[in-house]
């Protein structure tokens, strides 16, 4: 799923470039693209399925002899940056790219958490930018060079929320989340303005948070677990999930728990294992609806 979200933004990443890229002046022969990606740190698996995407796409367009533009033929060249899962390397590695590597256009960060500043880095320094799926909407906010290959946070809160009500018939939520991260803090605002539309004010009866990197959730989930709460919404990365909802049933959690589009890597079900089965969470890409381009791939 993310493999298939990011090829489609560094695509739309293309496109946008190659309109600069037409209507300024003569430039050179290879056409270079940057690619800022969390390849160590937190969630490395996200930026080796970046990787693997940016090169699985560089091939097509060499095998097709290179991207046409007026008329000729141009090749590609990536430039691939690691941001280390961090916002100021994030930042970093969007000057370098710009700065010293002349990269026409750049793709991700995926993660809002380092998309928000490496946005306004890029947007500062006149460079186009797609994340693919940053969802915050502060990394595209008043930032005419910034992009993005996704839905946004206020369209995914209310749609986990309605799912929950629908699905269950759910009047008391708990929401789990990462307080230092922009996306989990982001989302499960959202998510809880959204429910509290739904089921009235105090029907979110646990908000509980930590801070990224903390792995010991035995505090908070106790408190949920002695809230009333009928289900327990996190939208928190892979590397987090799995900690979180095998602590949740080793302390006696036998309710549904809900997570968000972050979920969607094969190392949540790697790493979570048994403990995953029957859970849900929102993505971008589902195969069975898949039509057109996005079916052939």
């Amino acid at each position: 799923m993310k493999t298939k979200l990011f090829t489609v933004a560094i695509v739309s990443c293309f496109v946008v470039a190659l309109v600069f890229f037409a209507c300024g002046p003569k430039g050179p022969e290879t056409i270079k693209i940057g690619i800022n990606a969390p390849l160590t740190g937190d969630i490395p698996k996200v930026g080796e399925g970046t990787k693997f995407a940016a090169q699985m796409w560089l091939e097509d367009i060499n095998a097709a002899g290179g991207i046409e533009v007026g008329g000729k033929k141009y090749q590609v060249e990536l430039v691939i940056e690691d941001n280390e899962s961090k916002a100021e390397s994030a930042v970093k590695a969007n000057t370098k790219l710009i700065t010293e590597d002349d990269v026409l256009a750049i793709v991700g960060p995926q993660s809002s958490k380092q998309a928000v500043p490496a946005g306004g880095k890029a947007n500062e320094l006149g460079t186009p930018m797609v994340s693919p799926w940053s969802t915050n909407p502060t990394t595209t906010k008043d930032r005419p060079f910034v992009f993005r290959g996704c839905f946004l946070d206020p369209f995914q809160g209310p749609v986990i929320a309605k799912f929950a009500k629908k699905e269950f018939g759910f009047t008391k939520a708990a929401v789990l989340y990462d307080v230092a991260s922009d996306y989990p803090k982001g989302l499960a605002e959202f998510f809880k303005a959204a429910w509290e539309d739904l089921n009235g004010p105090g029907s979110v009866v646990a908000y509980e948070s930590f801070t990224t990197k903390d792995a010991d959730f035995s505090a908070q989930l106790t408190k949920i677990n002695n809230s009333g709460a009928e289900f327990l919404f996190t939208p928190q990365y892979y590397n987090e999930v799995a900690l979180i909802v095998q602590q949740a049933h080793q302390l006696g959690w036998d309710k549904p728990i809900v997570g968000s589009d972050s979920w969607g890597s094969a190392e949540t079900v790697k790493l979570c294992g048994k403990d995953c089965y029957g859970l849900f969470f929102s993505t971008h890409y589902a195969a069975a609806g898949a039509k057109g381009a996005t079916k052939e791939f």
